[in-house]
């Protein structure tokens, strides 16, 4: 039986993640079904190797192949991913050790942000091996985006992290990218190149993620009957102020329309909380308190419903790597909206599978949202397209097997 470590090391990582949490989002979905593909398809063991803190267990199983382990490393307590890097130099050690008492022999170390590509490349080092790096954010492009806001500097470290960053591109034997314009993101703010660099785009899972068959019944809700919807963590990156703008364009004319902004963490910390009040207090200047819904964290069993209920899936980010909501909000056969300013776009047509917008233009992003809702026509083009689009090329199974000629090309 093959194996693989994957590293993913900031977070709340569990084998059912509580998305929303801070540092916890689609990148956890990404890794656990990619993992469980090449487990499910190709019978690969997987080990999934995260920071452990606040007494979490040291080892728990996904499935029968695939595990999270969690290794020790500075205080018990939960670190931001910005923070993290003082302890990432124990963080390899002790996973080297802990490789070296199960006795484990690793055929490929696959590593997902620049902090677990640090210690993927510590660790790969250790056991004269290579390792594989997946970056889903780079540093400098956040740094591009947020070159205004006082204080981006020193809450997100950007300096600090593009340095490692560059380190860990000329060490990885191979790197993969979500998409093409995170690619060409490579050259233009690292003036990185490589021939061992492959576009792969993230997955969904398809026997979750789907329309309702005939005669079948979705949970409830509790949800309104008429609503736009958007999920993400509360992060200011996410741009649900700039929806509310383009809905209070929409509000008269929909008058029993309702704005559901999902996600969140179950416990929330006082960065989502302020900015949830942020929230409130625009829509509350558009008197539209009562229209635009904050319900927080949305369990596992509760996405698709939310998916499925919608009138519409928007993905409004002021930057997105990827965009994976907007995938499995086609995947349920609702027609989506997504940003211009995210990987997601070279993927999709305008107009065809999805509508793509500036979400910082207000009027053409409520002139999508309204063609859609406005337009029977429209509408069905966007879903019976978007369907097709997910069943071509989103499935998890299609992803992991372009990982593993990607691996084995570098083998």
């Amino acid at each position: 039986m093959k194996r693989i470590a994957m590293l993913s090391t900031h977070g709340y990582f569990d084998p059912r993640p509580i998305l929303g949490a801070t540092d916890t989002g689609g990148q956890v979905v990404y890794v656990l079904e990619l993992a469980k593909a090449l487990a499910r398809r190709w019978k690969y063991k997987v080990d999934i190797f995260t920071r452990n803190f606040e007494g979490r267990l040291p080892e728990e199983d996904v499935n029968e192949d695939v595990r999270v382990v969690r290794i020790a490393a500075g205080s018990d307590e939960f670190i931001r991913k910005e923070e993290l890097l003082p302890v990432l130099d124990e963080l390899a050690e002790n996973m080297a050790r802990y490789i070296d008492q199960k006795g484990f022999k690793y055929d490929i170390y696959h590593s997902h942000y620049w902090d677990a590509g640090y210690v993927a490349m510590k660790v790969a080092e250790m056991k004269g091996q290579w390792f594989v790096h997946t970056s889903h954010s780079l540093g400098a492009w956040k740094q591009e985006r947020f070159r205004d806001v006082p204080g981006a500097e020193e809450l997100f470290r950007f300096e600090e992290r593009i340095a490692q960053e560059r380190v860990i591109f000329s060490k990885a034997r191979g790197i993969t990218v979500t998409s093409e314009a995170e690619r060409e993101n490579y050259r233009r703010l690292y003036d990185f190149v490589s021939e061992d660099m492959v576009t792969i785009p993230p997955g969904v899972d398809v026997e979750v993620y789907r329309p309702l068959k005939e005669g079948e019944e979705d949970r409830p809700t509790g949800l309104p009957g008429k609503y736009i919807l958007a999920l993400a963590r509360i992060d200011h990156n996410k741009g649900f102020d700039l929806l509310i703008h383009s809905f209070a364009l929409l509000a008269r004319k929909y008058p029993d329309l309702h704005l559901v902004i999902g996600g969140g963490s179950k416990d929330p910390k006082q960065p989502e909380i302020d900015l949830k009040n942020e929230l409130r207090e625009i829509a509350r200047g558009y008197e539209l308190e009562d229209r635009v819904l904050m319900p927080g964290y949305v369990p596992d069993e509760l996405m698709a419903p939310y998916y499925r209920g919608a009138e519409v899936f928007v993905l409004s980010s002021r930057f997105e790597p990827f965009g994976m909501t907007a995938i499995e909000a086609m995947a349920c056969g609702t027609p989506v909206v997504v940003t211009s300013l995210g990987g997601i776009r070279t993927f999709l047509t305008d107009s065809r599978d999805a509508m793509i917008v500036n979400p910082k233009e207000r009027e053409k992003l409520a002139l999508a949202m309204d063609r859609i809702l406005e337009n029977t026509q429209v509408s069905s083009t966007l879903v019976e397209q978007g369907l097709k689009t997910v069943y071509d090329r989103f499935t998890w199974e299609a992803i992991a097997g372009q990982h593993l000629d990607f691996f084995e090309s570098l083998a």
